[in-house]
């Protein structure tokens, strides 16, 4: 019997050890980020592993991921669940900060990256770590990713928006350019509330869009349903 998690229609993602668990940001960010191409990806904060497996079933059979997770626990979890899937040999776990991990350079950054504020308070230690900008601001994030990535390479991020918009402004200092940003609307005719945002050293017009994740008569709006169908079991 497969641990408590989620079950995609190619794998399993266990998450009872973790503290952050599977979720839409991550989902989306696996479904999107652009892998026509790439031969290496870099996943900072790995957590599940979640986002490493989406992108080792969507990418070419030669690619190669690095997952970066600092939590002990979670980077348990992970190497269990990568180990289990039909990818074992694409991914490489390392348990550890992101600041200290050398590598590269990558084809592709990914990050799901905590955002909550210094101040912000947790019952749960781990998901205090796992969510808090204390253990990885957007500048350690940036600095890491700058210094990673390929000359041509590319960075996507998933964020809520007012986070992203800081972000995204702040990505210049480091020689990154917005060349895409998309904003992820939960419900038509709802505000937007995350943002979807790729990034590069060269610098290019921004591309903007949006996503919509239920219409609003309730049911998965067409473009989420592209995003994900080879995911999803009921899709």
């Amino acid at each position: 019997m497969a641990s408590p998690g989620f079950t995609f229609k190619q794998f399993h993602v266990a998450h009872d050890r973790c503290a952050m668990k599977v979720g839409t940001d991550g989902v989306l960010l696996g479904a999107w980020a652009p892998v026509a191409g790439v031969r290496r990806i870099l996943d900072i904060g790995s957590g599940t592993g979640l986002v490493a497996l989406m992108l080792a079933q969507r990418s070419d059979p030669e690619c190669r991921i690095d997952a970066v997770e600092i939590d002990p626990a979670a980077a348990a979890q992970a190497r269990d669940n990568i180990a289990a899937s039909p990818w074992p040999e694409k991914i490489r776990l390392h348990e550890g900060a992101i600041q200290a991990f050398a590598g590269g350079p990558f084809d592709l950054i990914v990050s799901n990256p905590p955002y909550f504020v210094s101040g912000q308070s947790f019952s749960d230690p781990a998901r205090a770590q796992a969510r808090h900008t204390g253990s990885l601001d957007q500048q350690d994030l940036l600095a890491a990713c700058r210094r990673l990535i390929a000359p041509n390479g590319l960075v996507a991020l998933v964020l809520p928006r007012t986070e992203g918009e800081r972000l995204r402004d702040l990505a210049a200092q480091y020689d990154l350019h917005c060349v895409c940003n998309e904003t992820v609307i939960a419900k038509e005719g709802k505000e937007a509330n995350r943002v979807l945002l790729l990034l590069s050293r060269v610098f290019n017009r921004c591309e903007v869009g949006q996503i919509v994740i239920h219409s609003a008569e309730g049911g998965y709006a067409d473009r989420y349903v592209q995003l994900v169908r080879a995911f999803y079991l009921k899709m």
